[in-house]
């Protein structure tokens, strides 16, 4: 965090990928960093209201203070032209000034399907990645092995009728 880089925690869903960014996070605000933690598209949402509602720059004022921004999955939801662009913003602001954790689920090639914009996706990409530290998650869902196992083996206490 002292050398404001980035951290990019590609995988599918499952993999660990936000737990990791959450104990990244709890890890920061215990050596009293500010951080904040978004899922991306509630974000977008709350920008878009702060548009609408004449209050973005206080918002994006408290995102300003923190040292540490977790984006948590980029590339669930793609966004309209309009919170694209606002996310973008949040991004090059944080750009060199602080920290930032995402947490996508789609390679960097298919980022444009979530932004919509070729340029602004590069732009977004070249700026989250310089200075960055990318980890790759592979391997199946820990939830969905969890699920199965469960499936398949039943409990060891059976109720005889």
């Amino acid at each position: 965090m002292e050398q404001k880089q980035n951290v990019l925690l590609l995988g599918s869903p499952g993999t660990g990928k936000t737990h990791l960014a959450t104990s990244l996070g709890l890890k920061a605000c215990e050596r009293g960093h500010e951080v904040r933690f978004f899922r991306v598209a509630d974000l977008v949402a709350q920008l878009e209201e702060a548009l609408k509602g004449g209050t973005l720059g206080r918002l994006k004022r408290q995102i300003d203070t923190c040292e540490l921004l977790i984006l948590d999955e980029l590339g669930y939801v793609p966004f309209q032209k309009q919170g694209s662009e606002l996310l973008f913003h949040i991004i090059a602001d944080c750009y060199e000034r602080k920290s930032v954790i995402v947490t996508p689920n789609l390679e960097f090639g298919q980022w444009n399907r979530v932004f919509g914009d070729n340029r602004l996706t590069a732009a977004l990409v070249d700026r989250l990645v310089h200075h960055a530290h990318i980890l790759a998650f592979t391997g199946e869902s820990y939830r969905l092995r969890h699920a199965l196992s469960a499936v398949q083996s039943p409990p060891s206490h059976s109720v005889e009728r």
